[in-house]
């Protein structure tokens, strides 16, 4: 039978990952989907697994051992699920037929136990741990993609915890937008025409709308997309893997295939409670993969071009920091963020 796979890949965030699953199931509950969930956990020590283990038995646990990353946490809960590097997963059109999947949970690296079997998957969500879908918004996203043949992915309006609108559309990047996107640049001047471009601001938050990609945190994708274009590029370990990935998916697949926003579907997204426990990582990590990214796409001279601006970038924030520390403004904070830059200037971003 048919089905969807949903996969959240968690690192220390025990509390949020429940919230994540609870609401799972609460926004299916009584719309006739099967669906299956996994959790990879990426060697959290929170408790995590036994978490899950005891409160969520059917869902399936895999468990690499050491924190792969976000790209390579997906694959393995892809390759679990039939998909491969080749691009081959047995796939057929959805069709409604009960409710979700029970069975015992998965025990290690892509080996089940002895009573559980994953069905034929039609469609993957790519949902954080740190988000919590309100209301039918999963449901909704699966009929929109379910009656709409030539969308390869669908995702949610993202919101804080607030409330408030989270940016998550997108336009692919321009050498232009490595320069003014996240940096110091931004900062200085926040709306910029090639942010702006690139975050579709010209649009309405409210309005259905087709893009170039979407963020990663909440994603419905169609399982004969994933066939045809492959798994996520694990030289990522965290960030703009997913910009490369939808990219692909668009260049494997039919030219007139679409990446559709879908407003009507709402999720909340409480944003980096993984990265957010690793400062210093954050940064490295960020960086590193747009470096990558500018590489893959640009070539190598813009990529070590785009190496020595962002150094230049944290060597104006360090000394910016310490003449605020040498002020007395606040100086925990100063020496916290000069910690953080020197970490990513010891480490020359190299990729």
């Amino acid at each position: 039978m048919q089905t969807l796979a949903i996969i959240l890949v968690s690192w220390n965030v025990c509390d949020r990952l429940r919230t994540a699953l609870q609401a799972i199931d609460s926004s299916f509950h009584g719309s006739g989907i099967r669906y299956t969930t996994l959790v990879v956990d990426n060697a959290s020590n929170d408790g995590t697994a036994t978490m899950v283990r005891s409160e969520f038995p059917h869902v399936h646990l895999l468990e690499p051992g050491y924190n792969a990353g976000f790209a390579a946490g997906n694959n393995l809960a892809l390759r679990t699920l039939g998909f491969g590097s080749e691009g081959r997963c047995e796939w057929t059109p959805w069709v409604p037929c009960g409710r979700g999947a029970g069975g015992e949970g998965f025990r290690g690296v892509g080996q089940s136990s002895d009573n559980a079997a994953i069905p034929a998957v039609w469609a993957v969500m790519l949902l954080n741990p740190d988000t919590k879908p309100l209301g039918d918004a999963l449901p909704r996203l699966v009929a929109y993609l379910a009656s709409n043949p030539s969308v390869l992915a669908v995702g949610p309006q993202l919101r804080y915890a607030d409330g408030s609108i989270q940016s998550s559309r997108r336009r692919f990047p321009t050498r232009g937008t490595f320069f003014w996107e996240s940096t110091s640049l931004e900062r200085w001047w926040p709306r910029n025409p090639w942010v702006e471009r690139y975050r579709c601001a010209e649009r309405n938050d409210d309005t259905c709308q087709h893009v170039d990609w979407l963020v990663g945190a909440a994603l419905l994708v169609r399982g004969s997309a994933i066939a045809r274009a492959g798994l996520l590029d694990e030289g990522f370990f965290l960030y703009s893997e997913e910009i490369e990935w939808q990219q692909r998916l668009r260049h494997a697949n039919h030219p007139d295939s679409a990446i559709v926003y879908l407003p009507d579907a709402i999720i909340l997204h409480y944003e980096a409670q993984s990265s957010g426990q690793v400062p210093a990582a954050h940064h490295l990590h960020f960086q590193r993969s747009r470096i990558r990214l500018a590489r893959l796409w640009y070539g190598q001279r813009f990529a070590v071009v785009l190496r020595l601006f962002l150094l230049l970038t944290y060597i104006w924030e360090c000394a910016l920091e310490s003449v605020k520390w040498l002020l007395g403004h606040r100086r925990s904070l100063r020496q916290q963020r000069i910690a953080i830059y020197t970490s990513v200037l010891r480490s020359r971003l190299y990729v």
